[in-house]
């Protein structure tokens, strides 16, 4: 009877089987066919690049990655710096892999992270990327309390705090510094807690590549709650596609103070924008410029918890005042007012200038400052030079026994050329300009009659009232050659116009331009620079003060020179490019 049971049991199994199969193909072998290409990897994180900095000595990273074959994987390494740390050869799906490995021994310092995947054929595929674990970012500049670099991310390197992110602003994929910078998007911003930023004073500065559209937006907001503008601050934009106006509000508790700022051009590159409040002041730069400055009485942070960044949302949304589109990059505030001076230093800091011309060797575009942007030097000054508008931003004014000096180290070589922008006064009727020479050791002692003109070069006017002519003298190392200009090098002493000037010095000639035409040109044998080993900028002193060539009292804007002697085409596309 039990065996009849079993048979029984033995039918039903194969007819249900039989049934269960009906409709199915049975399984085929298909041939895949050569093993043609090697394995494919894409490795999703760490990107090449990428900076991990938290304030752990020792952290971990999640790698992340992607490892495909057109037959089928054999292994799949991870190495760290070379040291394989896990590996597989087991696979769900034979020809892909998908995997997450958290390595938790990530020190100080630059690390190579390799993912090394092998077929059956023995075909292998290496490919790496390069990331750094940083240490905790300590402030780098005086009363700076927040900085964010958005490089991959929206934390403040000081506080290693995230912001709070509104909407989907995103990331420009390059910046002006690091990997990142921040692109807005519509109806998107951060907040960040103000708690432990702010003081009697404050500052701001970043930089952005200014997207005019929409045509206004907030930049930076601190506001208490409702339209409420006389507590915090207000940094926004307005105007058009083609002109943008930056401007502050301050709440000062009792009232409000307005700054209407200054104009920029909206391009794809970067600008520098920084703004300062202190209990007298408050001022906006751009691009280390004194944009516009006026009276302040202080600064009210009642009501005031949070910062809005790169919106006027959601305390100063009205007028339009909403989310900014521009890309920006290398955000840092102060709770002190900066100084002309340390805003130029961050921007040389971030951004040190690259010389624009072939052969270019010293610039000084007197932002402000008597700095040589290519060296990074500033020259020694002598007596009280101010500044004022400028051809470009700001330039020198010169005043009675003022001028400047640099060292010439960088500056000599056997072809020389110097270009500038000038404001003629024809008070006094005489003054050096440019001055590289030695000193006239007959005379020494008597600084007001320097006159070796053996070695080196002079560059000066003289004339009278309605009338300057502009004059060069070099020296070959055993006597000098003069290069007048006659009327062609003659000035119409207007101060109200630039002109821009030009000299070259080469093995065979000497040239001076005039607006870039030539006003006058000669044969030369070359010069010497036996003992000059000062440059003096807007007065012949002290080394070329016989004859009266003291200071120059006009303006000076955009100083360049050169260590070749510039073609006048050249000449002209700088006078061009700054017009």
């Amino acid at each position: 009877m039990k065996n009849i049971k079993n048979i029984i049991a033995g039918l039903f199994i194969l007819v249900f089987a039989a049934a269960c199969n009906e409709g199915i193909d049975s399984i085929t072998r298909v041939d895949p066919g050569p093993d043609a290409s090697a394995p494919v990897i894409t490795i999703k994180y760490p990107t090449d690049g990428v900076k991990i900095q938290v304030p752990e000595l020792i952290t971990s990273v999640n790698i992340q990655f992607e490892a495909t074959d057109d037959i089928e994987l054999k292994s799949v390494s991870v190495l760290m710096d070379g040291t394989e740390i896990t590996s597989y050869t087991e696979f769900k799906d034979y020809r892909r892999a998908v995997k997450e490995y958290l390595y938790n021994k990530v020190t100080n310092g630059t690390h190579t992270l390799t993912i090394k995947a092998t077929d059956l054929d023995g075909k292998i595929t290496s490919k790496s990327v390069s990331f750094e674990k940083k240490p905790p970012y300590s402030p780098i500049y005086a009363g700076e309390t927040f900085y964010m670099p958005f490089d991959g991310d929206y934390v403040e390197k000081i506080s290693f705090k995230a912001a709070t992110v509104v909407g989907a602003p995103g990331f420009a994929g390059s910046g002006l510094k690091g990997i990142n910078a921040y692109s807005g998007a519509a109806d998107s911003y951060l907040t960040f807690p103000l708690a432990g930023l702010t003081g009697t004073e404050f500052s701001a500065e970043f930089w952005v590549k200014l997207n005019a559209s929409p045509d206004r937006s907030g930049l930076i907001s601190i506001s208490p709650g409702g339209e409420d503008r006389t507590k915090g601050l207000r940094f926004f934009r307005e105007g058009s596609a083609t002109s943008q106006r930056f401007k502050l509000n301050v709440g000062t508790g009792s009232g409000e103070t307005w700054n209407d700022g200054g104009l920029l051009v909206p391009s794809n590159e970067w600008a520098h924008l920084a703004f300062t409040v202190s209990q007298t002041n408050c001022t906006i730069y751009i691009n280390g410029a004194v944009a516009a400055s006026v009276a302040n009485t202080g600064i009210d942070w009642t009501g005031c918890s949070t910062i809005s960044i790169f919106s006027g949302a959601p305390g100063f949304s009205y007028w339009g005042h909403n989310a900014d589109q521009s890309k920006f990059d290398e955000l840092r505030f102060f709770n002190k007012a900066l100084t002309q001076a340390e805003i130029q230093n961050i921007i040389q800091n971030d951004s040190p200038y690259v010389p624009k011309y072939s052969g270019e060797v010293f610039y000084m575009p007197f932002e402000g400052n008597y700095k040589d942007w290519v060296s990074n030097t500033t020259a020694t000054k002598v007596g009280s030079p101010d500044f004022a508008d400028g051809k470009k931003g700001k330039a020198y004014v010169g005043a009675t026994n003022s001028y400047l000096t640099f060292p010439t180290t960088n500056l000599k070589s056997s072809n020389f050329s110097a270009v500038f922008w000038t404001k003629i006064n024809s008070t006094p009727d005489r003054a050096g300009i440019l001055v590289m020479g030695p000193e006239d050791k007959a005379n020494a002692g008597y600084p007001t009659v320097q006159n070796n003109r053996t070695s080196g070069f002079r560059f000066f006017r003289e004339g009278s009232a309605t009338s300057q002519i502009f004059k060069l003298n070099a020296g070959n190392g055993t006597a000098d050659s003069w290069f007048d200009g006659g009327s062609s090098a003659t000035v119409t002493p207007i101060t109200s116009d630039w002109v821009h000037m030009a000299f070259t010095i080469s093995g065979t000639e000497c040239v001076v331009y005039i607006n870039g035409e030539i006003a006058k040109q000669g044969s030369f044998s070359g010069v010497d620079w036996t003992g000059c080993d000062i440059l003096s900028i807007m007065s012949g002193a002290p080394r070329f003060t016989e004859w009266n060539h003291f200071s120059d009292l006009g303006m000076m804007d955009e100083l360049r020179i050169f260590n070749k002697a510039l073609t006048q085409d050249e000449v002209k596309t700088i006078m061009n490019a700054e017009k």
